[in-house]
């Protein structure tokens, strides 16, 4: 049995720099060496990145017979002729603590320096405590983050199911995925705007999982708008209206079929702030050039400000409202249509006053090649298909109450994964052909995932009444397995591919907000986690499809089976925790 010791959880990220800075011959905590660098940073004594002394490897074909290397080229750079010296390589194999994998051997080979980890030891320390510490982010961060979706504003009037586009059904997934990976990582997330609760749009929100904010229809903002509106008038960026100075002027309208009808809207709203000499405008394009703030359109010129604008600014002080020590991040989460729109809003906010850093998520349009569709009409398609695959499938059991949920699981499933598995500032091209269908057992897609969770469940299920007829024993602690059963290339896998790595794949979305400079975009990475349980299904699913997890109860082959289970015991954990950032339920029976 395998003596399992309390240690820091595993994680690649402290390994390869534990291996870099053992290779160069410095260690993190060396005098005058540096523990606290980020992806890419450089080891003055090298002039190498940290980062690229190391790889990874994750492909089954190179897992066999490494799991880290060295390359060659990057060998040439630190030792005459590549060849590391034997105390160089003792050093690296003595590394332990810290985050860091245990190590097994390391050998130099044409391709460069391979280092193999020590899988039992691995499997051990990760599924000792049932891999709690692997299901959450390795750091748990401060701060308060507004989230801010254009697409629910009114325009003038609230959003419909029927006038939601499918960019801004993206948007709004996009925000709310977003809350979701910063809420796990420990910051405070609010939503903004506020919907009126019973409205048609809350109800088509919570049909797709997304809990959005919502207050009483009677509720007003007019007392925001109010105090906003004098802030504007007493800025100093406001500006004395010109005689014959056109509504909007130095300002464009947003661009793309939304923006059209954006500034259709606009031509019937009421300006506000009208006074004695004219209306009111306020000078965005001072705004940020004497706040240094970049990133911003250089064209923005100077703004007449309008109902809408204001009614804008309201919600995004009534969302802040808590933020009374401490300065909030705001992201505003929009299609690229509404990018320059928004940009607009963002400086109007700060010339009322408001000081919060204000970041812009900006997301690339959708496509419908031969057709136009609505939100709802989306919605309504998808539904139908996963309805007909369901039936095709299963037959007269499709009905009633389960069924219904199951397929409106599986609805939100599709949605969620074809919007958010491409990286938020590209373009997704949908395929709503009516005559196509939604298949329930293709690599690929939500689908795809939730099935493969499902399978996971029904693995329980058996184990469960095996042990209720005394066919299997309980799984016992980790400590009273032999991990060095699991043998399989495919357990590796899914441990060192997606068990281990998960936590760091949730620190991304924080660290996107860290990152300094750039202008006013960032990139929360949206799409990783999508992606992330994409790859683990196909790899889930070739390891199920090969290896047989429940055997003959015979007492010795129970401990390869109870090592097994312990392992899916974590995935299914695993599971549960990355679809709970997508707000989708695990479907338990399929």
């Amino acid at each position: 049995m395998e003596k399992i010791e309390e240690s820091s959880p595993l994680r690649i990220t402290p390994t390869v720099q534990a291996l870099s800075f053992a290779l160069r011959g410095k260690r993190p905590n060396a005098p005058g060496a540096h523990s606290g660098r980020g992806p890419g940073d450089v080891d003055k004594s090298g002039g190498e990145p940290v980062d690229k002394l190391w790889f990874k490897e994750s492909s089954a074909k190179n897992l066999r017979n490494r799991d880290f290397l060295s390359p060659t080229t990057m060998l040439n750079t630190l030792y005459a002729d590549g060849q590391v010296p034997p105390t160089v390589m003792s050093r690296v194999l003595s590394l332990r603590g810290g985050g860091v994998l245990p190590l097994a051997g390391a050998e130099v080979m044409g391709e460069g320096l391979r280092l193999r980890v020590d899988r039992a030891a691995s499997f051990g320390a990760v599924l000792a405590g049932g891999a709690s510490e692997y299901m959450k982010p390795s750091v748990q961060r401060q701060g308060r983050v507004v989230i801010n979706c254009p697409a629910l504003h009114p325009k003038p009037h609230g959003p419909s199911p029927a006038t939601l586009t499918l960019g801004q059904l993206r948007t709004v997934l996009v925000a709310d995925h977003t809350g979701a990976l910063l809420r796990r990582q420990g910051f405070t997330v609010s939503y903004c705007p506020v919907l009126p609760e019973g409205s048609d749009v809350m109800a088509f929100l919570h049909t797709l999982g997304v809990d959005w904010p919502t207050v009483p229809a009677s509720w007003s903002g007019a007392q925001r708008e109010e105090r906003v509106q004098e802030a504007l008038a007493g800025s100093p960026y406001r500006e004395e209206d010109e005689p014959g100075r056109g509504r909007g002027g130095g300002g464009r309208a947003s661009r793309g079929e939304e923006g059209e009808e954006e500034e259709e809207e606009e031509e019937d709203v009421e300006q506000v702030g009208r006074e004695k000499d004219g209306v009111l405008r306020v000078n965005l394009k001072r705004v940020f050039q004497e706040e240094g703030l970049a990133g911003y359109d250089p064209s923005l010129g100077t703004c007449t400000v309008q109902r809408d604008s204001v009614s804008h600014l309201a919600q995004l002080e009534h969302a802040a409202a808590d933020c009374t020590e401490t300065m909030a991040t705001v992201l505003h989460v929009m299609s690229c249509q509404d990018e320059f729109r928004q940009q607009q809003i963002a400086m109007l906010w700060r010339a009322s006053g408001a000081k919060h850093t204000q970041r812009h998520v900006v997301c690339g349009p959708v496509k419908t090649p031969g057709t136009n569709l609505t939100a709802e009409q989306y919605l309504q398609l998808r539904r139908g298909q996963m309805k007909d695959a369901s039936e095709m499938k299963y037959g007269d059991q499709v009905e009633g109450r389960t069924w219904d949920d199951i397929i409106r699981v599986m609805t939100s499933a599709t949605i969620r994964f074809e919007l958010l598995s491409t990286v938020h500032t590209s373009p997704v091209t949908l395929d709503v052909q009516r005559e196509g269908g939604v298949s329930t057992k293709g690599p690929r897609g939500g689908v795809f995932v939730m099935y493969n969770c499902a399978r996971l469940h029904t693995l329980f299920d058996s184990y469960e009444r095996g042990v209720e007829k005394g066919l299997y024993p309980e799984i016992p602690e980790a400590s009273q397995l032999d991990f060095s059963a699991l043998k399989e290339e495919g357990e590796w896998i899914l441990l060192f591919n997606y068990l281990i790595p998960f936590s760091e794949l949730l620190d991304q979305s924080g660290q996107s907000l860290d990152c300094e400079g750039g202008g006013a975009r960032v990139n929360i990475k949206t799409e990783q986690v999508c992606k992330f349980l994409v790859a683990l299904s196909k790899d889930f699913s070739s390891y199920y499809n090969r290896v047989h997890v429940l055997g003959e109860p015979l007492p010795h082959l129970f401990n390869q089976m109870l090592c097994r289970l312990r392992m899916l015991r974590a995935l299914t954990d695993l599971y549960h925790s990355a679809l709970e950032t997508l707000h989708l339920p695990p479907i338990r029976q399929l």
